[in-house]
């Protein structure tokens, strides 16, 4: 699931609560000091201990932390009542693994194949801001897998359990070369590489696979975008100086902090018990978004929304009309715009921003379905030819 501290629709402000972007300076940190109080409040789970709870509380800013807190709720988590985990996995073959890059970062990475039979194409997943390739997105894989394809997933430095400071994107483009290199190195395996490959991206995910098909225009056979954060609307552009001035403030104090924002749980999940199970996925980067990593996100969409008409892969774009976490007038554009001559839009009445998670359980078989359906048609097309 991604809560992306992003709010593009209804002239929002770009960052929930941020006053930067809203060009109001400092002015509103007075009135949101109610919404840091509620931020900061730790997560409470009635059925757990007190060991517990301190692992969950503890400061999980380096990945020794949050290794531990996943560790500790792991089946915890794969026992809550969500239709995610409903999904049979005595037919599949999962495996996790720690791999160093070429930049040095210890980076986690994990895969979902069906046990008995080769799949039919690679799903490599690009997962939202602050999210983790555990918990929510097991249950996605498990269905992908149970359908008979190969799911493939990782952490970005910085986030779940890769290594680095937690939720700190010093610079987008080498977050995204860093998920090339990985999906590189798995597309090369003999047993995968001559597969259909396709990327799937949740909310900024969206905007990640985005980017890795424009550095990689031919490499791939189609993608997947759940809510995509890809462009900001022209009414909710930052001012010329505003954005001056946090590239300024970022400059200085990179991993600082910005002004609070409100839990994003409320927005993106419609389904009231989904929304509750949503603080189960307690390695997920849910406190102020850093400044760097703020700026980072506004240069990215900025340029993606630039580069609109450059995506010329086959598309799949899938939003909830109700989202006001992300703009579906942004998925329409993508739509609209994009070159490739494949490309299909899917809007669904009344749902939020969480579509796989969030909903209820008929939605999210829907769309699951839409999903399923559209790569088996291109699945067996490319097989084909």
């Amino acid at each position: 699931m991604s809560l992306p501290p992003a709010k593009l629709s209804n002239g929002r402000s770009f960052f929930e609560g941020c006053a930067w972007f809203q060009g109001k300076g400092w002015r509103r940190q007075g009135r949101e000091k109610t919404a840091a109080a509620m931020a900061s409040r730790p997560v409470r789970f009635p059925e757990i201990d007190d060991e517990l709870r301190k692992i969950i509380n503890a400061n999980m800013d380096e990945v020794p932390a949050r290794k531990r807190a996943r560790e500790a709720f792991k089946d915890i988590q794969l026992g809550i009542d969500h239709i995610l985990f409903k999904t049979p996995c005595d037919g599949l073959k999962m495996e996790e693994s720690y791999e160093v890059n070429s930049r040095g970062l210890e980076i986690f990475t994990k895969s979902w194949l069906p046990k008995s039979s080769s799949p039919k194409a690679m799903v490599c997943f690009c997962h939202g801001y602050g999210d983790t390739c555990t918990f929510f997105v097991e249950g996605i894989a498990r269905k992908m897998a149970s359908s008979g394809y190969g799911f493939f997933a990782m952490d970005y430095p910085g986030y779940g359990l890769s290594e680095g400071l937690h939720g700190y994107i010093p610079s987008f483009d080498r977050l995204v070369d860093d998920v090339i290199e990985h999906y590189s190195k798995v597309k090369e395996k003999p047993e995968f590489r001559t597969l259909p490959s396709f990327l799937f991206g949740e909310s900024l995910g969206g905007a990640v696979a985005l980017k890795v098909h424009l550095k990689q225009p031919n490499a791939w056979n189609g993608g997947i975008l759940v809510a995509p954060m890809c462009k900001i609307a022209d009414d909710m552009t930052p001012p010329w100086l505003v954005t001056q001035m946090l590239i300024g403030v970022a400059n200085l104090l990179p991993k600082h902090k910005l002004v609070p924002q409100k839990d994003l749980a409320e927005a993106a999940f419609r389904d009231p018990k989904n929304r509750k199970l949503a603080a189960y996925n307690v390695i997920a980067y849910k406190d102020k978004p850093r400044l760097k990593t703020a700026l980072e996100m506004l240069r990215t969409t900025q340029e993606i929304e630039r580069r609109l008409e450059e995506v010329s892969l086959p598309l799949l774009i899938l939003h909830g009309e109700a989202d006001t976490v992300t703009d579906p007038s942004v998925s329409k554009a993508l739509h609209e715009k994009a070159c490739c001559s494949d490309k299909k839009l899917k809007l669904y009445k009344d749902a939020y921003h969480a579509l796989l998670e969030g909903e209820p359980d008929e939605m999210i078989i829907q769309v699951f379905n839409d999903i399923i359906s559209w790569l088996d048609e291109r699945s067996r097309e490319t097989n084909t030819c």
